[in-house]
């Protein structure tokens, strides 16, 4: 009978080092996106679904009045001087309007300006912008007509010297709305 080799130890084998390296790099990752989610958490989520979804009647409510007023606007930025400047027809001609810049997923990129209406021009209204705005943007035109808020708002590729305009697409959302 031949004598029985004795075999070498485990961690002399390539095969159980490959094992483990496996499930340390599962651990590996698995901890760094637990710390990237712990780090960054999404701030789109809303809770309060109920509120959001009245929110949405009165903003269709706010679109309907611009509809029904004939509101459309031609908007523009200029890249030197950073001036806004917005032609609106229709029949709502308030002394200042409020234009909002939102970008969809940088609430930092927001932009809040106010216009008011040139002396000289009555549908001509004169804004100032402190920085560049470039990119897709939900763009929201509001006004108060007779103590009702009206709303324009469509997402467009808003860049300077590009003229933009709005309430010149269908109304979405408000299908339902109207039979109410």
């Amino acid at each position: 009978m031949p004598a029985a080799k004795p075999s070498s130890p485990w961690y002399k084998h390539l095969w159980p080092w490959i094992i483990i390296a496996i499930l340390a790099c599962s651990v590996t990752l698995t901890l760094s996106m637990v710390t990237i989610a712990v780090n960054n958490p999404d701030h789109l989520v809303n809770d309060n679904y109920y509120e959001a979804g009245k929110g949405i009647n009165r903003s269709l409510d706010r679109e309907l009045l611009g509809q029904t007023l004939q509101l459309k606007a031609k908007l523009r930025l200029d890249e030197m001087t950073g001036e806004v400047v917005l032609l609106l027809e229709g029949n709502s001609k308030p002394q200042v309007l409020e234009l909002n810049l939102i970008s969809p997923t940088q609430p930092e990129k927001d932009r809040k300006i106010s216009l008011t209406q040139s002396e000289s021009e009555p549908g001509r209204y004169i804004g100032q912008l402190d920085d560049k705005i470039e990119g897709r943007r939900f763009v929201e035109l509001m006004g108060v007509e007779d103590g009702q808020t009206w709303r324009l708002f469509e997402e467009e590729l808003v860049g300077h010297d590009k003229d933009l305009l709005l309430g010149d697409e269908p109304l979405q959302g408000a299908e339902d709305h109207n039979k109410k």
